[in-house]
């Protein structure tokens, strides 16, 4: 049975969606923007300072689930610049691993609220 899940403590949704959907044990993980959930603004700062806020909504997320980041199947990472690549893989590396989920990581040419990055997950309950 599909359970759907809005976040308390985490960054709010900025549309008609679920902040995850539940299937079992079983998580999807909506897409995670940089938003600071006391001010219901983006962070500032580069692409790396951004994914490192998108790492701690979906840490928050996830521990009120009862889950957590190493749990993580699958993540997928959608990013406004490949040109920094590089400086998000190294905060990914500081969250995940050293069993890191599968992931995708695509370059598009625009995010909700002009954020940077973005990431959605598949996650083990």
């Amino acid at each position: 049975m599909k359970k759907c899940f809005l976040t308390q403590n985490g960054p709010k949704a900025i549309g008609p969606y679920s902040t995850a959907v539940i299937h079992g044990d079983t998580c999807y993980l909506s897409g995670v923007i940089p938003v600071v959930p006391a001010t219901g603004k983006l962070a500032e700062g580069d692409a790396a300072a951004q994914a490192r806020q998108v790492f701690e909504n979906m840490k928050t997320i996830l521990g009120e689930l009862g889950s957590s980041l190493d749990k993580v199947l699958k993540t997928t990472v959608f990013m406004q610049d490949l040109g920094a690549f590089g400086a998000v893989n190294e905060v990914y590396a500081e969250y995940f691993g050293p069993d890191y989920p599968a992931r995708s990581c695509v370059e598009v040419s625009k995010l909700p609220m002009g954020a940077q990055v973005e990431v959605e997950a598949v996650v083990i309950l």
